[in-house]
């Protein structure tokens, strides 16, 4: 019997993973982000070569602030306005997520942003789906298997979150999981698209909020109290709902702490993001370790892969490096991520059953 694989980004790749927070228009190759502006006139990119293309991304996203973080999908946003921009970006990304060893992902995306060049919202969604399948199929010759699922994103300072919701359920079985809603929190509570949450409800779809990133507890009340969703979009700040005033166990949760624990509300957290946002002042204060000691059902995620210069194996080496973690952790998380996903109940505990198991088998030696 041999013993448990080195700790290091290449055995991490090999890992199974599950990812359910990464956003489309935050995971461009800059090569593609050059490429698509060439071919759509676009021509207000910042640097010209995909190495300085790459470089802005990440130290704008580094502001601080979630507002300032936004503003860079200005540029992603801006090349993904036709059939062949859609398919390409969606392609790629199932493609680069499957090299990276991850085995089903949760990719959304915000289809109203995606009307400048005359399509409608069911071309967009279409255009974008077929973009995935093909990324599947060409990672599954690779030898890289994938699932990916598509999330339906309203933005929270638009009023067209019913129409997404609607679009959501109309795809909900040609590959569209669920929904959810984005942007600033600040001013743009989740209580603005009840509508769209009690439609969702009553065709019982999945959704996911953003809630607790940049805005605190009132934010992942509404969303848990109010709107009813799934899971939490990072859910970070609800550490605000936690005093530890000596060791771990002694920790006290408050009401809505209690509940997210309690009924399982998984917890989308995305560390590097969080520091960049301003959400943690740094990793090694990121209260990841907090919540998954005090076993809260939390997963590691991406969000933006193209802002945060990352993908999900070096954000699970910053977590092993930053809290200790071994094969086991990396395993219960993805796990974690696996029971939580928006797909049918078989189909989660198959992957969980032949792939993920299976795969950290294997690194646990």
């Amino acid at each position: 019997m041999t013993g448990p694989a080195a700790l290091d980004l290449a055995s991490i790749r090999r890992a199974p993973k599950a990812l359910l927070h990464d956003h489309l228009d935050g995971g461009l190759r800059p090569a593609t982000v050059l490429e698509l502006a060439a071919d759509c006139g676009y021509d207000e990119l910042p640097a010209q070569d995909a190495q300085s293309l790459g470089a802005w991304f990440r130290d704008a996203a580094d502001s601080g602030s979630l507002e300032r973080y936004l503003e860079t999908f200005a540029h992603t946003v801006a090349v993904m306005q036709t059939p062949e921009g859609l398919r390409r970006v969606a392609r790629e990304c199932a493609i680069d997520l499957a090299a990276d060893g991850v085995v089903y992902a949760e990719v959304r995306f915000a289809p109203e942003q995606h009307l400048e060049k005359g399509l409608s919202l069911d071309e967009v969604v279409e255009h974008t789906l077929a973009g995935f399948r093909e990324g599947e199929a060409i990672a599954a010759e690779r030898g890289d298997a994938i699932r990916v699922t598509c999330l339906l994103t309203a933005m929270r300072h638009a009023a067209r979150s019913r129409e997404i919701a609607e679009l959501t359920v109309r795809f909900r079985d040609r590959g569209v999981g669920g929904f959810d809603i984005a942007g600033a929190e600040a001013g743009f509570p989740p209580t603005r698209h009840l509508d769209a949450f009690e439609y969702l409800r009553a065709n019982h779809a999945h959704f996911t909020i953003h809630a607790g990133e940049a805005f605190g507890l009132p934010s992942i009340h509404e969303a848990l109290a109010f709107c009813g969703c799934d899971r939490l979009g990072h859910g970070v700040r609800i550490t605000d709902d936690i005093s530890v005033p000596g060791a771990i166990e002694d920790a006290r949760l408050g009401l809505v702490a209690n509940y997210v624990r309690d009924t399982r509300v998984p917890l989308e957290l995305c560390p590097s993001s969080n520091v960049q946002t301003g959400a943690v002042p740094s990793l090694d204060k990121h209260p990841f370790d907090l919540l998954a000691r005090l076993r809260f059902r939390v997963t590691v995620n991406t969000d933006n892969r193209l802002m945060s210069d990352t993908t999900m194996s070096q954000e699970m080496l910053k977590l092993v490096d930053t809290f200790g973690y071994g094969w086991s952790d990396l395993e219960r998380f993805t796990i974690n991520a696996m029971k939580s996903a928006f797909i049918p109940f078989p189909d989660r505990l198959k992957i969980i059953d032949e792939v993920i198991k299976p795969g950290y088998a294997v690194l646990l030696g």
